[in-house]
């Protein structure tokens, strides 16, 4: 991929200069230590590739940055930051997300995931599918299938927007996910569900 734009840089004047301004603007964002053990301990500064054709270094500016210092940053910066952290695209109000991830994380909050569900109903609706047909589980104590029938117990935030994924795109992404869950399981899906917890205050967990 480096190669590939270098090259295209090199013989479009016009593309190198939009290549340039991307990779200033990617340089400003960067996940902070509060994200995970190993991000913690990642150096702010380090090289990651050192050879004869070159040298590649990783910078992370904001590393150790706190949320309330980002924010403020954010408010005089011209770089805009992803609209998912509102409570809708334009609010300024950073009610929305806690983290820009997938849009259904594993690793997300019960909030940042009931958030996309009614953000993405679709999307949610094809894990739900794929949950009730292959008999596994979003996480050991979450289910999509559970948290889209009981928004209200699970605390459900307003989803301020709701994108409709109505694109050929998403519909391709449908059928591959369908094929395959006509195959054969890698793994033993019930696994996936062996705690037996509720996601839902007041509901009883799956069978």
């Amino acid at each position: 991929m480096s190669t590939a734009l270098a090259v295209r840089a090199a013989l479009d004047a016009d593309f190198h200069t939009g290549l340039q301004r991307w990779h200033e603007q990617a340089k400003l964002v960067c996940a902070d230590s509060s994200e995970g053990p190993d991000r913690k301990k990642r150096a702010a500064f380090r090289t990651v590739q050192a050879n004869s054709a070159r040298i590649v270094d990783e910078w992370l500016p904001v590393k150790d940055w706190s949320t309330d210092a980002v924010k403020e940053w954010h408010t005089y910066a011209p770089v805009p930051y992803c609209w998912t952290y509102d409570s809708a695209p334009g609010a300024s109000d950073w009610t929305g997300t806690s983290r820009c991830s997938c849009s259904l994380c594993v690793f997300a909050s019960r909030h940042d995931v009931l958030l996309s569900i009614g953000r993405r109903p679709r999307l949610a609706d094809l894990y739900a599918e794929v949950e009730q047909v292959g008999g596994d589980s979003f996480r050991i104590d979450w289910r999509i299938t559970d948290l889209i029938r009981h928004p209200a117990a699970c605390g459900a935030p307003d989803p301020g927007v709701v994108c409709p994924d109505d694109g050929p795109e998403f519909t391709a992404l449908e059928e591959q996910v369908r094929a395959a869950l006509e195959e054969k399981p890698r793994k033993k899906p019930d696994l996936a569900r062996r705690t037996r917890r509720s996601p839902c205050d007041g509901y009883a967990a799956p069978p």
